[in-house]
């Protein structure tokens, strides 16, 4: 490819990059193959080992990390939970986002005021919103529980976190509550994006509110829904500051999730190549359910 030129006062000034212009990304490629590449690679490595995160005499033993997941169920409880998780924050935080944008969209008196209170839990820190949350789901004196006796219920059976059966549901919605505001930005964003000349034309054809929000408002928005519902399975398959600081992954193994366990295998128990070998699993865990929604999600934009 020929330089091409231009004369500027007398001056020749390349309009193509120099090639020794290239050495300023070479700092970057560094980093990202010193604090990425190298660590995934060795991540795989250790994977086959029983190293303990200390002692570098360790042995390798080929297959067995991973043979041992399936068959102690770790990994299979840990996608579930995961699973569910992800499930809850993207059903709950999409239909509240949707419908609290919705109703900020219109001329109401304090929109503003509304706008910033709904999104002000998402500027706390996670472990913040953790243990004041954790406080609210206190048995007998927690704020829930002081409220069903301040009405006359017995306050002292409510035990949310201490369930079996409950415990993964109470964290999720302290996620949703927390991020819901966030979502509904995104949300307010692209209805905003809408030209009112359509909606004023379908109100003209006789469309009721119902008619214009599944016809004309959310066909114009697939892409928003789109990059919502990723962000939020994102945010679930990541799931660990909940687990961590108002469960601890209990009770039993019930708010278990990917990331937590792995941290519990890392960094409790020590078994690094242990920890390493769930970390591979779920890493094409995770790739697995990115392309299907991927797949799923640009298949539904089509189809509105």
């Amino acid at each position: 490819m020929s330089r091409i030129k231009k004369k500027s006062g007398g001056n020749d000034i390349s309009l193509v990059m120099p090639k020794r212009m290239y050495f300023f990304i070479v700092p970057a490629i560094a980093l990202f193959l010193i604090f990425w590449i190298f660590p995934v690679l060795q991540l795989f490595y250790y994977s086959i080992t029983n190293f303990n995160g200390i002692n570098y005499n360790y042995d390798f033993v080929g297959l067995d990390n991973y043979i041992r997941l399936f068959k102690e169920g770790t990994l299979a409880n840990s996608i579930k939970n995961t699973l569910v998780y992800a499930i809850i924050i993207v059903i709950g935080s999409n239909i509240i986002g949707l419908a609290m944008a919705m109703a900020l969209d219109v001329k109401i008196k304090g929109k503003t005021f509304f706008r910033t209170a709904t999104f002000i839990p998402a500027l706390f820190s996670a472990i913040v919103v953790g243990f004041i949350w954790s406080y609210v789901y206190m048995p007998e004196s927690g704020m829930i529980a002081t409220l069903l006796n301040f009405i006359g219920l017995d306050g002292s059976k409510f035990n949310l976190l201490g369930n079996y059966k409950t415990a993964l549901y109470g964290i999720s919605f302290v996620d949703i509550w927390k991020n819901v505001g966030t979502t509904m930005i995104i949300y307010l964003a692209g209805l905003q994006t809408i030209d009112t000349s359509l909606l004023e034309a379908g109100r003209i054809d006789g469309c009721s509110d119902w008619q214009l929000l599944r016809k004309v408002k959310l066909p114009l928005i697939t892409s928003t829904i789109t990059i919502n519902v990723i962000l939020n399975v994102i945010a679930g398959l990541k799931a660990f500051d909940y687990s961590f600081i108002m469960t601890n992954g209990g009770p039993g193994k019930s708010t278990n999730t990917l990331m937590f366990t792995i941290y519990r295998i890392a960094f409790t128990d020590q078994m690094m190549g242990k920890a390493s070998a769930f970390s591979v699993a779920s890493f094409f865990v995770i790739i697995l359910i990115t392309i299907f929604m991927l797949i799923f999600l640009n298949k539904k934009e089509v189809d509105l």
